[in-house]
């Protein structure tokens, strides 16, 4: 059993380092994370119905993986260069191309799901 907890709690710390090292060094990843701190104070601000909650946060952590998966295929590729390939600077671009797409899902997902509060919230304005 302590072998476990040794290992679990040693694994969390490589999350943990993986997980700051995007923080420091991908500026994308940080605006993202900052986008998603918006979204839940509105999910809280607006206090929303659980499934478009939980809808919320899983579109904010298919971005942030996607964005993850985008930063180690990058470094792979960066790995390879001295032997670069035709496909190197393909497989960036692909990876991008579906950050992107995971992204314009969930703002499109997020203007679904908020539009109605932030109709009503303009109608207390006037």
């Amino acid at each position: 059993m302590k072998n476990a907890i040794r290992n679990f709690r040693k694994s969390l710390g490589h999350a943990i380092d993986g997980l700051a090292y995007a923080l420091k060094n991908e500026k994308n990843f940080r605006i993202e994370i900052l986008i998603a701190i918006f979204v839940v104070a509105f999910i809280l601000l607006f206090k929303i119905k659980n499934w478009e909650a939980i809808v919320l946060i899983l579109m904010i952590m298919w971005v942030l993986i996607a964005e993850l998966i985008n930063t180690v295929l990058e470094r792979i590729v960066d790995i390879l260069k001295p032997r670069i390939h035709p496909y190197a600077r393909l497989i960036k671009d692909l990876m991008a191309g579906a950050v992107l797409i995971s992204s314009l899902v969930a703002i499109i997902v997020g203007l679904i799901i908020f539009f109605p509060y932030l109709k009503g919230l303009l109608q207390l304005l006037r």
